[in-house]
């Protein structure tokens, strides 16, 4: 068998980085429409042909990244969920080293959550080793986005803030937290402490933003 020349490699590289370009641009846009979308708004909002579209969605359709119901509804697939589960391995081992200094500085719990749906889920977690009490964050812990420091912070970068969100007693008894949001468009996500009594806010926050600053630059 022939091997390809270099010429028409060459040439089919710019097509070919188009369309993976194309395809991500279709999850992104999805993403933003949880209730879905016909093809021709997913065409018309990604200012696309018809023909084009229909081309991503053949291959997202066949992997499971994008499910399309009877009722002509695009939406993301499952096989984004299998993604998403081999990832959260890497995450969490990258995200360990910077709460562990949290956690020490502190001296509170560290954790590192993101959003998933209209939950704040907690995917790394480092306690401290000096206090003779501390809280237990469970990995996998779930709250809704409106309730708890660490949903708080993200909602508040969706908004475009940044600022330190704190909470007392919503998610647990006596427990004082506070988050910021995780300057990064990889995933949304904010890094957080909590305690069983408060902390000093002003040296907490600077402690957070500089985690925050860490943890986007991993994830860059």
């Amino acid at each position: 068998m022939n091997e390809p020349s270099t010429e028409s490699a060459r040439a089919r590289g710019p097509e070919s980085s188009a369309a993976l370009e194309r395809g991500l641009r279709v999850l992104g846009v999805l993403a933003d429409h949880p209730e879905g979308m016909t093809v021709t708004e997913l065409a018309a909002a990604m200012r696309l042909s018809r023909p084009v579209v229909y081309r991503l969605l053949t291959v997202l359709v066949d992997r499971r990244y994008v499910r399309r119901p009877p009722d002509g509804r695009l939406t993301l697939g499952v096989g984004l969920l299998g993604l998403a589960q081999r990832a959260g391995p890497h995450l969490r081992r990258a995200a360990v080293p910077v709460l562990r200094d949290l956690a020490e500085r502190v001296g509170a719990t560290a954790h590192l959550s993101v959003a998933e749906g209209a939950e704040a889920i907690a995917v790394s977690v480092v306690e401290p080793s000096w206090t003779d009490l501390h809280v237990a964050y469970r990995v996998g812990s779930r709250h809704p986005l409106e309730r708890g420091a660490a949903g708080r912070a993200i909602l508040a970068a969706r908004a475009g803030r940044t600022q330190v969100e704190e909470s007392t007693g919503e998610l647990q008894p006596g427990a004082f937290g506070m988050a910021v949001a995780v300057p990064t468009e990889a995933l949304e996500a904010s890094v957080g402490l909590v305690a069983l009594a408060e902390f000093d806010r002003r040296a907490a926050g600077r402690a957070l933003r500089a985690a925050a600053d860490r943890l986007a630059a991993l994830l860059a």
